[in-house]
């Protein structure tokens, strides 16, 4: 067993709304999908996520993009325009998101 960090075998795209983000994880190969789905979950992302204190975190899989999408509420500081911390929107978070370790039962080969 081996364990990386998401970012091994994803990368992100986010997008804000007011005080909602919604970070995107898209694997790199579709053969690490099934693992993504079953270890990128709501309560792993709420817990990396604990200290903005998100009042929701729902996940929502896109299978034919070999995706998962989580829609995290009110960890914005309140939104962009009214937010001092630029720090909490959008890339950085979806960096956070890709620390997240994940297991394997191999090494993964480097991203294309």
């Amino acid at each position: 067993m081996t364990t990386v960090a998401l970012r091994e075998l994803a990368h992100a795209r986010t997008g804000d709304k007011g005080n909602r983000s919604c970070i995107s994880v898209i694997a790199y190969d579709p053969a690490h999908w099934p693992l993504l789905v079953a270890q990128v979950t709501e309560a792993r992302v709420a817990a990396l996520f604990a200290h903005r204190q998100p009042t929701a975190v729902k996940r929502y899989l896109l299978p034919q993009l070999q995706a998962l999408n989580f829609v995290l509420d009110d960890v914005l500081d309140g939104g962009v325009n009214g937010a001092l911390n630029l720090d909490a929107h959008g890339k950085a978070l979806s960096s956070l998101l890709l620390t997240l370790p994940v297991t394997l039962a191999e090494t993964p080969a480097p991203p294309p």
